[in-house]
């Protein structure tokens, strides 16, 4: 087993908020490789994972004689096929939300709901109980979600469906990592896991265009590069890196800095607008979420972690 010296708390949390930063961007630039390039949302991750994969393991590989940490296959390939395949599904699902809600709703409810998936598999997989707080938090956020839901304009069942399963999928991915917390180099699991959901989606992807086309191909793939470099291998390297030391729920409350920037992007520069109950819904789920890091935060490891800073 490959020991993985652990980062500060502080710098581990500051890690996390970059990846959601950084991930905030990815919708409007998937939005946009579908607009431009006339590419689905399998291409797209398709090629997402390819990228990441192959940055992820040059930079191992550049750095093989760093010890513990030049870079290795796996012992096993459960745990980097698993990841491959629930961030695969994750990122099609999501892609597929933004296709048919756009892209600030579609990352709302995706990033909204995510937290709520943790939560709950924390409780079934390690035995968590949530307190008041907690419980209270759960309530608020699923009222927030409905409301997100029920606005009209880009409102569309198919979307908030694909947003759900995105979060749900991408929470099982977040608790997976928990279990893999201090086991291996973050960089190196992420790599051979993109390089595992590359592989799987490869078929689908083939059956389809995958190439982009269209009206401006040059600027889809300069797209492609970009989706693949910042939000993918940089963001996921920083995010994973971060869970070494940070709780999963408090990673999923950290990141909706995500959802914030997409928003923002999607009102500002894509001509996206939300009703006046959906930007009501999205600020008590949010308020929510936030409640639930909270609490965890008072009484979970993060909580902790923050005393050895």
């Amino acid at each position: 087993m490959t020991h993985v010296p652990a980062l500060p708390v502080r710098r581990g949390l500051i890690f996390v908020s970059a990846a959601g930063i950084a991930w905030g961007t990815g919708g409007a630039v998937g939005d946009f490789l579908r607009r431009a390039g006339h590419l689905g949302p399998v291409a797209v991750t398709f090629w997402r994972f390819v990228i990441g994969a192959a940055i992820l393991l040059a930079v191992g590989f550049l750095g093989r004689t760093a010890g513990p940490r030049r870079l290795v296959a796996p012992r096993s390939w459960g745990m980097p096929l698993a990841l491959g395949v629930a961030m695969a599904v994750s990122q099609v699902a999501y892609f597929a939300a933004i296709a048919e809600t756009g892209v600030a709703l579609a990352t709302m409810i995706a990033m909204g709901a995510n937290p709520l998936f943790v939560a709950a598999g924390a409780r079934f997989l390690f035995g968590e109980r949530p307190g008041r707080a907690v419980k209270a938090g759960v309530a608020a956020a699923v009222a927030g979600l409905a409301m997100l839901a029920g606005g009209p304009g880009e409102f569309s069942a198919a979307g908030v469906g694909y947003a759900v399963l995105s979060g749900a999928t991408y929470a099982g991915v977040t608790l997976l990592s928990g279990v893999e917390r201090g086991r291996s180099a973050p960089g190196q699991t992420m790599a051979w896991s993109f390089a595992a959901g590359a592989v799987c989606l490869l078929p689908l992807a083939a059956t389809g265009s995958v190439l982009p086309s269209g009206g401006d191909p040059a600027a889809a793939t300069l797209s492609l590069a970009y989706l693949g470099v910042v939000p993918t291998a940089l963001a996921y390297g920083l995010f994973f890196a971060g869970l070494g030391v940070v709780s999963g729920t408090t990673a999923a409350v950290v990141v909706l800095l995500e959802p914030l920037v997409a928003a923002l992007i999607g009102v500002l520069l894509l001509d996206e607008h939300l009703t006046a109950l959906q930007v009501a819904g999205g600020a008590l789920l949010m308020a929510a979420v936030y409640a639930l890091g909270r609490a965890e935060l008072a009484t979970g490891p993060a909580g902790e972690g923050r005393d050895r800073t």
